[in-house]
């Protein structure tokens, strides 16, 4: 394996924990009265991740010339993803689980952005390829992440306008 192949893994993997995290934040809020919005979506975006590692892990050569500046910018975006992760603590889900009257975050970067995951994660998606020169799978995934981003945001929007009117924070 190579050096793309072993990252793939590696991203597949922190990819599996953050997965384990949602659940485990997912069942305490919904016992605690939230409910889960677009979850019609969600399939297609798991796919869509499943199917960029697996572009890299088996479409990029072994040999495939790196640029490290690039794979330096994707292992920031790594530190800037967990920072999100927990700005949102026990609120973070990969899927949309709203608890009505809970506060939105303002800490982290939630105090510029509203989505700076999915800014993020569209960051990533196109960055890892092209550190590997893998143009085709930068923007073919890149345009099939902005269709469902644009999507997941407006559904997520609509659920989060009555919590945005709250001034609370957590």
């Amino acid at each position: 394996m190579g050096l793309v192949q072993w990252i793939a893994v590696a991203v597949a993997v922190q990819r599996l924990g953050e997965l384990a995290l949602s659940r485990r934040n997912e069942r305490r809020l919904l016992a605690a009265g939230g409910h889960e919005a677009g979850a019609g979506h969600y399939p297609l975006i798991v796919l869509l991740h499943a199917a960029w590692l697996s572009a890299l892990f088996f479409t990029v050569p072994q040999d495939a010339p790196v640029s490290w500046g690039l794979l330096g910018f994707f292992l920031l975006l790594q530190g800037l993803r967990l920072w999100t992760i927990a700005s949102l603590g026990p609120y973070w889900t990969a899927r949309i689980v709203t608890l009505p009257g809970a506060p939105l975050s303002r800490r982290g970067p939630y105090r510029w952005l509203r989505h700076p995951n999915y800014l993020i994660v569209a960051a990533e998606i196109a960055v890892l390829p092209l550190a590997f020169g893998a143009w085709g799978i930068s923007a073919v995934f890149s345009l099939a992440n902005g269709g469902l981003l644009a999507w997941r945001i407006r559904i997520e929007n609509r659920v989060l306008e009555e919590r945005r009117v709250s001034p609370n924070s957590h």
